[in-house]
């Protein structure tokens, strides 16, 4: 989907809200600006949790209702596409 919108006297840009719910921008969210030869690309800059990995295990495997530590890379990757389906990496914030 294109949209379009007015760059101002000021430098910003309006992200119309139609495009910033279907990407779940939220007011506060870090934007990469990436020059291209075609114009600018903006992107939603990727932002580490500052968890460990071993945590972030943790909280997948009680998601998929695992018991022990031998829960199936399918396993995890249905229960990762299911947390993005429902907000992405704030699924359990």
């Amino acid at each position: 989907m294109n949209a379009f919108t007015k760059l101002s006297d000021k430098g910003q840009v309006v992200i119309p809200k139609d495009v910033r719910d279907r990407l779940r921008l939220e007011s506060g969210d870090r934007l990469e600006v990436v020059e291209r030869s075609d114009g600018v690309l903006l992107r939603k800059a990727f932002e580490r949790s500052g968890e460990s990995f071993d945590a972030i295990t943790v909280r997948i495997r009680a998601r998929a209702g695992a018991t022990d530590r031998t829960t199936s890379i399918a396993d995890m990757d249905d229960t990762l596409a299911e947390m993005w389906a429902q907000g992405g990496p704030r699924w359990d914030r």
